[in-house]
């Protein structure tokens, strides 16, 4: 299956051409971004590493300061650490990885960028059907054991919002060559940092975990993320991939959130209440319709079934300035199944009240 990356969502400046709109007028509930502002603080350090020249020099190569700012979060060795220029950037270079190791399983359906880091190196991969359908929000057991030897997990998983238990995904680790656990959404999910599995990092040399901070900010013009892996494993991607990958403001950006654990602390509470209400809200409204099924999530998106085909009333929308995500690039999903991003309650109300024209 070839991926369409057009079709991933969050190409706001392309619709906002097509559609003749500013982009600020359009709700793109297409892309999973944390809908806040930056703090004001964490701007105001992004102005001064402006003024203040820094970016006039290239970044440390070592990334030093924020591997140790980043290990001291997650109280593992720096060494284990490693910066890139958001996850897709690390999806490539696990890619490399698993390569090197045999067939890749990707249980999917599942987000479309593992295809396209697996393929930058010819890597074999096989798709691995999830069950979709599910009735609980609650950490859920990871449900297959495909026979390959590397296996890519998102958790929570992209496109369900399914959140797996870190027992569960503990006890797949014997089985695999190589696991490459994406856990892009998880620092934004209700207690999903409870199910991560980083530090099993520091026993099993077989455990790439990759990180984002773009979901947890509300930065993805600015890529970040990070890998958490055996150090030797690092090294090797640092001596083979681009100089700079990163660049002076996103680093310090990091390191200045990393850092200032009360800054951290109450903007994951943001999050994680704004999930809480939003996620309840959107979810009960769209039970009332009678031809759509919302499925159950732990997270900032909800995947929803349909028992019609969603294209047409996805561009009527699209023309009222409200972007939702066709599933139609997800393998096993089709044009019946669309996927909402939470946003403000106001925001809400309009996608439900638009989506009221159209269906029943």
């Amino acid at each position: 299956m070839k991926v369409n990356f057009d079709a991933h969502g969050g190409n706001l400046e392309k619709e906002a051409r097509e559609l003749d709109l500013h982009a600020k007028n359009i709700i793109d509930a297409s892309a999973s971004i944390v809908p806040f502002n930056l703090p004001k603080k964490l701007r105001n350090n992004i102005i001064k590493t402006i003024k203040n020249g820094s970016i006039k020099s290239y970044p440390d190569r070592s990334y030093f300061e924020v591997k140790n700012a980043i290990s001291k979060w997650h109280k593992i060795e720096p060494s284990m650490i490693l910066p890139g220029n958001g996850a897709s950037e690390l999806f490539t270079w696990a890619a490399r990885d698993a390569s090197l190791y045999g067939t890749s399983s990707l249980p999917s359906p599942c987000f479309g960028d593992y295809q396209r880091a697996l393929r930058c190196w010819n890597a074999p991969y096989i798709y691995s059907p999830l069950p979709l359908f599910w009735n609980t929000r609650e950490p859920q057991h990871f449900p297959i054991k495909p026979k390959t030897h590397v296996l890519w997990i998102t958790n929570p998983h992209n496109p369900t919002g399914q959140l797996w238990s870190r027992s569960s995904i503990k006890n797949l680790l014997a089985n695999y060559k190589l696991v490459i656990c994406d856990e892009a959404f998880i620092s934004i999910t209700p207690g999903g940092e409870n199910q991560s599995i980083i530090d099993l990092t520091k026993k099993h040399a077989n455990l790439v975990v990759i990180r984002s901070l773009t979901k947890f900010l509300g930065i993805a013009g600015l890529r970040i993320g990070y890998a958490v892996a055996n150090s030797e494993r690092l090294l090797k991607w640092e001596k083979i991939r681009d100089p700079w990958p990163v660049n002076t403001l996103a680093v310090n950006a990091t390191i200045f959130i990393m850092k200032n654990s009360i800054l951290h602390k109450k903007r994951l509470k943001k999050i994680h209440r704004w999930v809480e209400e939003e996620g309840k809200w959107l979810d009960k409204n769209l039970s009332n319709f009678s031809t759509i099924k919302p499925l159950p999530t732990a997270t900032n998106y909800q995947l929803i079934k349909s028992d019609n085909s969603m294209i047409n009333i996805i561009e009527r929308l699209k023309k009222r300035g409200i972007l939702l995500r066709d599933c139609r690039s997800f393998l096993n999903l089709g044009e019946n199944w669309i996927r909402i991003s939470l946003q403000k309650r106001k925001q809400n109300i309009k996608i439900i009240n638009s989506l009221k024209y159209y269906i029943n």
